[in-house]
């Protein structure tokens, strides 16, 4: 098996993150067997482009489709009133990917059987401008050439990579599902302090934005680790330092607070996966 599907792939729902997806896909070339889209609002952006076809409803599947993969690309709360239109792709040629935060390998093999190739992945919003990094969990049905396509198709909208311990997929979930959020969180209060200190709101906001942003780029082209790209940043005796001698606090800095807080997201998300 090649990393390019020679059979169709199925896309269930086609919103921010299964457009965007789907419009690597196209541009790669990788689903070279075409794609169904399953979403009932259309997908209008995509009707038309070459070797898509859009349906409503899963129901409305041709009885002789066989596709290579399944993409579940739903809300969590949709996905119990429609994986049963689907649990007939279910068997070792078939693979269910899915990207829908809390549902676990076990939850898609009570639903579609036991049989069921299954890959849990868990991107982050980023993806749907093609910055994200998702991490995929495969189950014990996943062959490493099935595996290595879902990581094919996954890289589409930025980095991926697997494990094969799903329990991580809790604390994936915390740090970077959740990471996103912690960012915008941090644009937030640094423009909040630039106000506190005088500067304009809009130009403090801008500040903030851009400040974040481009360290974040800097910290990807750079081959040194985040802490050394800090360190050449703080002079000895400067403002910098200063700063981060509060944000660093012993008990209450930013180092603490990150732990206690993916702690936190780590526990709920295993929490919500025990409630299915």
């Amino acid at each position: 098996m090649s990393e390019r599907l020679e059979r169709p792939l199925v896309l269930v729902g086609c919103g921010k993150m299964g457009g965007a997806m789907l419009e690597g896909w196209l541009s790669s070339g990788i689903a070279g067997g075409g794609v169904v889209i399953v979403d009932p609002t259309g997908a209008k952006a995509f009707d038309g482009r070459s070797g898509v076809s859009v349906v409503a409803d899963g129901k409305d599947l041709p009885g002789d489709l066989n596709p290579e993969f399944v993409v579940l690309a739903v809300k969590p709360q949709q996905m119990d009133g429609l994986l049963p239109d689907y649990s007939r792709f279910a068997g070792p040629d078939c693979v269910f990917l899915s990207i829908a935060a809390g549902k676990t390998i076990d939850y898609f093999e009570s639903h579609l059987g036991r049989e069921a190739v299954v890959i849990r992945a868990m991107p982050n919003t980023p993806a749907a401008i093609g910055q994200g990094i998702t991490v995929a969990c495969p189950n014990a049905h996943a062959s490493s050439a099935q595996s290595a396509i879902a990581e094919a198709l996954l890289r589409a909208v930025g980095e991926a990579v697997s494990v094969d311990d799903e329990s991580l997929i809790d604390a994936v979930t915390a740090l970077s599902g959740g990471g996103p959020a912690y960012t915008f969180l941090l644009m937030e209060v640094m423009a909040k302090a630039g106000v506190a200190a005088g500067l304009p709101d809009d130009l403090a906001a801008r500040l903030a934005l851009v400040t974040v942003a481009g360290a974040g780029q800097l910290a990807l082209a750079s081959d040194e680790p985040p802490a050394t790209l800090r360190e050449n940043v703080t002079s000895p005796g400067g403002t910098t330092l200063e700063a981060l001698k509060v944000l660093m606090r012993d008990g209450d800095g930013l180092p603490d607070l990150m732990v206690e807080a993916i702690a936190a997201a780590t526990r709920r998300s295993r929490e919500l996966g025990a409630k299915e």
